[in-house]
């Protein structure tokens, strides 16, 4: 799918407003290929799930914590779910940067 022109990228688009799915299927799947945000956000709004769990995928590929957020608050339960993924690991992270003392207040 790489290699289009922006004149076949067009008429995707046209094709896609029109409501056919294969058009719709070809845009996310190129805009995924291009790290196309915009693209993808653009096709989520319009109602593609399939661009709302490419975005999910490149926002947490990248750590994108704030368009995980977007999604989640718009109802991406996949976002949600990475978010808090994230915010496990990251917990985890700072557990393993806190040297425990022992013996300290005891006795």
């Amino acid at each position: 799918m790489t290699g289009v022109t922006e004149r076949e990228l067009m008429n995707l688009r046209a094709r896609a407003e029109g409501g056919e799915r294969d058009a719709v299927d070809q845009l996310v799947e190129l805009a995924g290929e291009r790290g196309d945000l915009a693209e993808l956000r653009r096709l989520a709004d319009d109602g593609s799930s399939d661009a709302v769990d490419v975005l999910v995928e490149l926002a947490a590929e990248r750590g994108d914590v704030e368009e995980l957020r977007r999604l989640a608050a718009g109802g991406s339960s996949d976002a949600a779910d990475v978010l808090t993924e994230l915010a496990e690991d990251q917990d985890q992270d700072q557990d393993q940067e806190t040297p425990r003392l022992e013996g300290v207040g005891s006795g």
